[in-house]
């Protein structure tokens, strides 16, 4: 069953990028999943949203360490290929990139995920704040070709004020 966000955010899919009921395309936990119309090898290339409250302190890094242990255990392997603090003091973030080995559909694929962390903090209440992680999966000949639809993605997500554009939303 998907989950929903912590707090509301809107965006934009890539062109030729399609929604999909995260149950159906394997991603139970997210709040949101879009399928790249071209499958690379039988594995489809996707981008996945999901997120939660973090009362904690715990900084981005931390957060996104807790997500590499997570992905271990599920896969033959995963090594962090890249990790950097993105925005503001205001609008912190963080991106990642991690190659991963895994069996898929039976079989054992060379994976790239691209993540980025987002902190965001309740407008009503400063202390409380949620982190919103987008994740780009594709298989390593394709991320490269896929990559820059996941940067434009990533650069129209934003909260969800409710004046409503017309954009791809999740909550």
């Amino acid at each position: 069953m998907p989950t929903t966000l912590p707090v509301p955010i809107e965006f934009e899919l890539p062109e030729g990028w399609h929604a999909a009921p995260p149950d159906e395309a394997g991603a139970p936990g997210a709040a949101f999943v879009a399928l790249h119309p071209q499958p690379d090898a039988g594995f489809t290339a996707n981008i996945t949203i999901d997120g939660e409250y973090r009362p904690d302190a715990a900084a981005l890094p931390e957060i996104a360490q807790e997500s590499v242990e997570r992905l271990r255990r599920s896969a033959m392997s995963v090594e962090v290929t890249g990790r950097r603090e993105i925005g503001s003091a205001e609008a912190p973030g963080l991106t990642q990139t991690l190659a991963v080995s895994a069996v898929v559909g039976g079989l054992l694929r060379d994976l790239v995920q691209s993540q980025v962390y987002l902190s965001m903090l309740d407008v009503a209440d400063p202390r409380k704040r949620s982190v919103i992680r987008l994740v780009l999966t594709a298989t390593a000949s394709q991320h490269p070709t896929v990559l820059d639809d996941f940067r434009d993605f990533v650069r129209t997500v934003r909260p969800d004020t409710g004046a409503g554009t017309g954009a791809g939303a999740a909550s």
